[in-house]
C-alpha cells in the first residue's frame, strides 16, 4: 500500500491491513510454538512397538526357556551350543533381567535375547 515514493523517510507505517497481518502472523507463530511444545512433551525415549503389553516375570521365564530351546534346535549337531545354552540358562536371573530392561514387551524381549545370547552361537 505504501511505497518509498509515498514514504520518503523509509519509516515503518502501520496501517489497519498491516497490523491485521502482523496479528495473524503472531497467532500462527504461537500456534506453531504450542505444537512444538506438545510434540516435545509427547515424545519419549522408549518406543513400545504396536502398543503391546508389558511382560510379567512369568512371561519372561517362559519366553527365555522357549528361546533357549529354539536356539538349541537351530544347532542340533553342535554340542557346544547346547552346553553353552544350558549354562547360560542356569545363570539367568529374571529379577536382574527385569531391572536392566524395565517395561519390556515381546518385541523388545526378542531383540534383547538375541543380543545377550550372541556368545552362545559363536
Amino acid at each position: 500500500m505504501f511505497n518509498s515514493v509515498n514514504n520518503p523517510f523509509n519509516r515503518r507505517i502501520e496501517s489497519s491491513t498491516s497490523s491485521d497481518t502482523n496479528g495473524q502472523q503472531q497467532r500462527q507463530q504461537e500456534q506453531k510454538q504450542q505444537e512444538r511444545n506438545l510434540l516435545d512433551e509427547e515424545e519419549s525415549d522408549e518406543v513400545r512397538i504396536g502398543g503391546r503389553p508389558i511382560m510379567s516375570e512369568d512371561d519372561i521365564i517362559y519366553m527365555t526357556k522357549d528361546y533357549i530351546n529354539r536356539l538349541k534346535n537351530e544347532y542340533p549337531d553342535d554340542e557346544k551350543v547346547a552346553q553353552k545354552a544350558d549354562k547360560w540358562l542356569s545363570k539367568f536371573d529374571v529379577k536382574k533381567f527385569m531391572k536392566r530392561n524395565p517395561n519390556i514387551t515381546i518385541s523388545d524381549f526378542n531383540m534383547i535375547m538375541f543380543m545377550e545370547t550372541e556368545s552362545i552361537r559363536k
